[in-house]
C-alpha cells in the first residue's frame, strides 16, 4: 500500500535502492538486488532528488522499466536510484484558475509560481459505485449541428472524431466559448488539457478565453508536441485529477476539455516500443485498452458534482476503424464525426449528420419533439444520399416531382446546419451565432414541411436561425 503522505522532501525507503543498467530514451532499466518497488512509484536519484521517474513496467525478476520525465538529464549506467514510497503528485486547488502550466506545476503564462500548496496523486481516488449518478440533462451549446443531430449531456463524455485539417479544434475551441462564455454557469469550471497538440493553439485559447473575460474560471494544463512522450502521456491523468479535485473536494461542476485523446493513445505506444513490448492490433501496445479505460472511467459524475468531458480525436488517415480510435468509442455517450466530404463541399462546422449520433436522443431524454424531428431528419439525409447517385449519374432534372423535392429540401436542411463560429471572427470577418435547441427543433420542423422547397437551398448557408433569412 502506497503511502498517502505528501511533503516537500520525499519520504525515501532506502530499503528499496536500485542501481541503472541501461538507459534507452525516456526509458531506464533498473536492477533491484532486494524488493522491488510497485508499479507507479516515484523513484529519484540518490545524488539527485530532483531527478524522478516513475516504475512502467516489470521486466524480469529483479529488473524494472522505469519512465524519466526530464528530457536533459545525463543518466548513467551504475547510478542509484532510491524509492519514494508514493505515487507522482500534481499541485490541485482554486489557485490554479486562471493559470496554464504543465503537468508539475510549472507555470507557463508568465505569472509566477502557482500559490497552492495541496497536491495529490495524478492516479485520483476512487468514486463509490452508489455514488455515480447517469447523466441526464442535455448541456446547450448553440451550435445547431451538435445539438440536434448530437446533443451533449451533461455529465457524459462526447468525442470530436476527425483527421487533420477538418476542424476539431476549432470546434472543441467554441464549444469552450458558447458553454463558458455565453452559458457563465456559476457553479461550473472549466479544465483544458493539451494532450500532445500546437503550443499555437492553446495560445489561441488563452486568448480568446482572456478577452471573454472567463479565464479565472478556467485551468489550462498543457503537455504539448514537442515534450517526450513520458510527459504527454502522463498530462491527461494531471488533467482529470484536477477536474476530480473540483468534483470531489470543492463540489463543482466540470467541463473537462481535452485535446487530443489520441497523442495521449500515441504517447503510449512510443513507451511501448521503447519497453520492447510486443504489439498488438494495427501495431499499437497491448495495453492501449486499459490505459484508455484507466483514463475515460475516471470522468465520472457523482452526488459530490458532475464531469462533463469533450474529447477531440484526431482519426489517423481518415479511418475510424483504426484500433486507438476504436478503444475509445465505447466509452462516449455522443459521437461527433467530422467529414472531409463534407468540409471539401465547404459546409463548416463539416459534421458528418448519419454517422455522429447521441445516447441522449431518445424521447425521455430530449423529448418527444426533438426526437421526432431528428428521426424524421435522418430518414430525409438517407433518402438523399440514395439520390445523390442518380444525380451524379443523369442529373437533377431527371428525377421525379417527389424526389426532387426530397432531394432539394435535404439540400437545404445541410445547408441550415452550417454556422458562423464566435472564436474565427478575427479570420472570418463574420460574426458568430448562438442558436438555442428549441430555435432549432423548431425550424427543422419547418424545413421538413417543405416550407422552403421553392427557396435555393444556399440561401440558407450560414444563416443562425430562420428569422436571419429574411434579412439575409
Amino acid at each position: 500500500m502506497l503511502s498517502p503522505v505528501d511533503k516537500n522532501k520525499p519520504i525515501l525507503d532506502t530499503t528499496q535502492t536500485g542501481v541503472v543498467v541501461s538507459v534507452k530514451g525516456q526509458i531506464i532499466e533498473v536492477a533491484f538486488g532486494g524488493k522491488k518497488p510497485e508499479i507507479r512509484e516515484v523513484l529519484v536519484l540518490v545524488d539527485d532528488p530532483n531527478v524522478k521517474m516513475e516504475v512502467f513496467g516489470s521486466h524480469g525478476n529483479s529488473t524494472i522499466y522505469c519512465i524519466l520525465f526530464q528530457a536533459d538529464v545525463p543518466l548513467e549506467r551504475g547510478q542509484r536510484v532510491v524509492s519514494t514510497v508514493d505515487t507522482l503528485r500534481i499541485p490541485v486547488g482554486k489557485e490554479l484558475l486562471g493559470r496554464v502550466f504543465d503537468m508539475f506545476g510549472n507555470p507557463l503564462d508568465g505569472k509566477g509560481a502557482l500559490s497552492t500548496q495541496q497536491k495529490r496523486s495524478v492516479y485520483g481516488s476512487d468514486v463509490r459505485f452508489d455514488q455515480i449518478t447517469v447523466p441526464q440533462r442535455i448541456l446547450e451549446t448553440g451550435i445547431k449541428v451538435i445539438d440536434f443531430f448530437s446533443p451533449i449531456l451533461q455529465g457524459g463524455r462526447v468525442g470530436l472524431f476527425g483527421g487533420p485539417g477538418v476542424g476539431k479544434t476549432v470546434v472543441l475551441t467554441e464549444l469552450i466559448h458558447n458553454v463558458v462564455v455565453v452559458g457563465k454557469k456559476k457553479d461550473t469550471l472549466s479544465i483544458f488539457a493539451g494532450v500532445g497538440e500546437r503550443a499555437r493553439e492553446g495560445q489561441e485559447l488563452y486568448e480568446v478565453l482572456k478577452e471573454a473575460g472567463v479565464l479565472e474560471h478556467v485551468a489550462m494544463l498543457f503537455g504539448q508536441m514537442g515534450e517526450n512522450p513520458a510527459i504527454r502521456f502522463r498530462t491527461a491523468f494531471s488533467a482529470v485529477t484536477l477536474a476530480e479535485y473540483f468534483r470531489d473536494e470543492a463540489g463543482q461542476n466540470v467541463l473537462f476539455f481535452i485535446d487530443n485523446i489520441f497523442r495521449f493513445a500515441q504517447a503510449g505506444y512510443e513507451l511501448g516500443m521503447m519497453t520492447q513490448t510486443t504489439p498488438s492490433e494495427d501495431g499499437y501496445q497491448a495495453t492501449l485498452t486499459s490505459e484508455v479505460a484507466s483514463l475515460q472511467e475516471r470522468l465520472v459524475s457523482s452526488t459530490n458534482g458532475s464531469i462533463t468531458s469533450i474529447e477531440a480525436i484526431y482519426v489517423p488517415s481518415d479511418d475510424l476503424t483504426d484500433y486507438a480510435v476504436q478503444s475509445i468509442f465505447p466509452y462516449l455517450h455522443s459521437n461527433l464525426v467530422l467529414s472531409r466530404d463534407v468540409y471539401q463541399q465547404g459546409r463548416f462546422p463539416a459534421v458528418d449528420m448519419l454517422a455522429s449520433n447521441s445516447s441522449a436522443l431518445t424521447p425521455t431524454m430530449c423529448g418527444e419533439r426533438h426526437y421526432n424531428a431528428y428521426v424524421a431528419a435522418q430518414q430525409l439525409l438517407k433518402k438523399a444520399i440514395a439520390l445523390e447517385r442518380v444525380v451524379s449519374l443523369i442529373g437533377e432534372a431527371e428525377l421525379s416531382v417527389a424526389d426532387r423535392a426530397l432531394y432539394k429540401r435535404a439540400e437545404i436542411l445541410k445547408y441550415y446546419m452550417t454556422q458562423n463560429f464566435f472564436v474565427i471572427e478575427p479570420q472570418s470577418g463574420k460574426p458568430g451565432k448562438y442558436v438555442p435547441l428549441e430555435k432549432t427543433i423548431a425550424d427543422v420542423e419547418v424545413i421538413l414541411s417543405g416550407r422552403y422547397d421553392d427557396t435555393p437551398a444556399q440561401t440558407f448557408a450560414y444563416i443562425g436561425d430562420l428569422n436571419d433569412l429574411m434579412k439575409k
